[in-house]
C-alpha cells in the first residue's frame, strides 16, 4: 500500500513539472505548486464522480472529455474549498496541460 501511495506521490510530482513547463509564464506565476496539486485532485474527483472513467470508448477507441464541465467543476470546488477564485481561461490551460502529459505517457484523452 505504502508504494502505491509513494508511485501515485511520484506521478503527481512529474504532472506537476509537466504543467509547470506548459504553462505560459504569467500563469506559471499564479499557481504555486500547491495549487496544481489540489487542482489534480479536483479533477481526479470529477473523474470519478462523473462517472467518466466507466465510460464506453466511441469505435475509435475514444471517450470524449468536457473540458468545459472539468474547468467549471474546479472553479467551483476552489471556491466552496476557499482555494482560490480562478479564472476559468486560466484554469482550462491547467486543464490542457494535465491532459497533454496525459497523452505524453500514450493515455487517451
Amino acid at each position: 500500500m505504502n508504494d502505491e501511495f509513494l508511485m501515485d506521490d511520484l506521478d503527481d510530482e512529474k504532472t506537476v513539472e509537466f504543467i509547470r513547463n506548459y504553462l505560459p509564464q504569467e500563469l506559471k506565476e499564479k499557481f504555486t505548486d500547491d495549487d496544481l496539486y489540489y487542482i489534480l485532485d479536483v479533477i481526479a474527483d470529477f473523474y470519478f464522480s462523473s462517472g467518466l472513467l466507466d465510460a464506453k470508448p466511441d469505435e475509435e477507441g475514444y471517450v470524449e472529455i468536457d473540458t468545459e464541465k472539468i474547468v467549471s467543476y474546479i472553479v467551483k470546488e476552489a471556491k466552496k474549498d476557499k482555494v482560490g477564485e480562478w479564472l476559468p481561461e486560466d484554469i482550462e490551460l491547467v486543464v490542457q496541460a494535465e491532459m497533454e502529459y496525459g497523452n505524453s505517457l500514450g493515455q487517451v484523452d
